[in-house]
């Protein structure tokens, strides 16, 4: 079993940065494959980014040159940079996390969700 929870959401200028953070339990966490997705009002989760376990990333094309995920195993804790933020990045971001092999883009490979950080973008 493992819990998330996501921190670092807030309000930011178009242009601007912020860095969220996924917090992990469980002693497995190295393990798991991450992901981070997004959700707008009235749309669909949306992929972002997948980090294996083995280190490899896969990035929306959306975010692809902008956003950066990595993890920090010793602390249990998956973080997702994000520069030059636009307004159509505004949505709640959610952390996820799987054992399951492929599929990295897609919101049923994930096991384990945290509850969402906001994070609006404004022009």
């Amino acid at each position: 079993q493992v819990q998330l929870v996501e921190s670092g959401g807030g309000l930011v200028q178009a242009g601007g940065s912020l860095r969220l953070s996924c917090a992990a339990s469980g002693r497995t966490f190295s393990s798991y494959h991450m992901g981070w997705f997004r959700q707008a009002p009235g749309l669909e989760r949306e992929f972002v980014v997948a980090l294996r376990s083995a280190g490899s990333t896969f990035y929306a094309d959306s975010v692809k040159g902008r956003f950066i995920i990595s993890r920090d195993n010793a602390k249990n804790t998956v973080y997702l940079q994000m520069n030059n933020l636009k307004r159509e990045d505004t949505a709640v971001y959610f952390c996820a996390a799987t054992l399951a092999y492929g599929g990295w883009s897609l919101p049923s490979t994930y096991n384990y969700w945290g509850q969402g950080t906001q994070v609006t973008v404004s022009s």
